[in-house]
């Protein structure tokens, strides 16, 4: 049985332009011990999904709409807040994507690190410390003991990552939600940080939901992978089966986008367009208007997530139409 599993997440804002369709009709499954990249564009609904499961979207604007999210036995979305407490921060995890705004400027970092333990398991200040200060240490922040007592700014950029990853993983969580944990960090931190999520989570067995836009880091870091465009997964499948036989044409176009695959001194390749406007309704696909091969009836038929074979599901219409040679990408 799946440790977490979501059907049908819809979550809508709610503003005076409009209706915000956010998320819409989001459903997966995440396995214990494995790692789920959510990919796609700024704005595709990836965080979104998240923060709904996890409460933390603002009400209003934000509404669930539908859907049901199952974590033992609980349903997320629907849950008393008082047991959704009990839940968040302990048993599930994030960590936000930049660590200078989540960090409080006002407080040490001792105070917000042993804040968890005494909700959650309710020991003393001492032995809290003594576990920040092992927890500091186990993510490599050398001195920990006197570090500990700094304020979040007297870190840099990689130590403040270090610092959220040590408060995400304190309480030892079934489910660590890391929402692009790298972003703005250089290379070298960014393959310390993805090193330090991987070992904690083979040590503690912790399931990892890793959002990012960056395609490179997912294809050494996932095990599976779910593409997002304007609030739906468009396709999801095992990450080789989506780098190497991928079967949808934003996924093909965002993998076209890696510089890194590009062809020295050529142009780098960019998808045309602009992402939808979410406060419109799609009568058909919403990557339609961006897409370089699309019909006359992706625009116009509602699209739906398919499985073409085991751990492999795309919502493009031609290649469930098996037409896959006329897409020509």
């Amino acid at each position: 049985m799946p440790l977490l599993e979501v059907d049908n997440l819809t979550a809508h804002f709610h503003t005076r332009n409009g209706i915000v369709r956010a998320v819409d009709g989001v459903s997966f499954n995440l396995e214990q011990g494995e790692t789920l990249g959510i990919v796609g564009e700024s704005g595709s609904g990836k965080s979104v999904t998240c923060y709904s499961m996890l409460g933390l979207i603002p009400q209003p604007p934000g509404r669930i709409e539908s859907g049901t999210a199952i974590f033992d036995g609980t349903d997320l979305l629907s849950c008393q807040k008082e047991a959704l407490r009990k839940i968040r921060g302990k048993r599930i995890s994030m960590i936000f994507q930049d660590p200078m705004t989540s960090l409080n400027p006002y407080l040490r970092v001792s105070t917000q690190l042993i804040e968890p333990l005494l909700i959650h398991e309710k020991i003393d200040k001492k032995e809290a410390l003594k576990r920040a200060i092992s927890a500091l240490e186990e993510v490599g922040i050398q001195d920990a003991p006197k570090r500990v007592h700094f304020y979040p700014h007297e870190f840099s950029g990689g130590m403040r990552q270090r610092v959220m990853i040590a408060m995400a993983l304190i309480t030892h969580p079934e489910i660590l939600i890391a929402d692009e944990p790298s972003t703005a960090l250089d290379v070298t931190v960014q393959a310390q940080i993805l090193d330090l999520i991987k070992s904690r989570q083979k040590d503690l067995g912790t399931a990892v939901i890793f959002i990012t836009h960056d395609l490179a880091v997912v294809a050494g870091f996932c095990d599976r992978v779910n593409v997002m465009y304007a609030g739906k997964i468009v396709e999801s499948g095992v990450t080789g089966e989506i780098y190497y036989r991928s079967r949808h044409p934003y996924t093909l176009s965002l993998l076209k986008s890696i510089p890194s695959l590009q062809k020295k001194g050529t142009e780098l390749y960019t998808i045309p367009g602009m992402p939808p406007d979410l406060s419109n309704e799609f009568a058909g696909c919403p990557f339609y208007e961006r897409c370089p091969v699309s019909k006359d009836p992706c625009a116009n038929t509602p699209t739906i997530l398919k499985e073409l074979q085991p751990d492999h599901s795309t919502s493009c219409l031609r290649y469930q139409q098996e037409d896959p040679a006329a897409i020509g990408m």
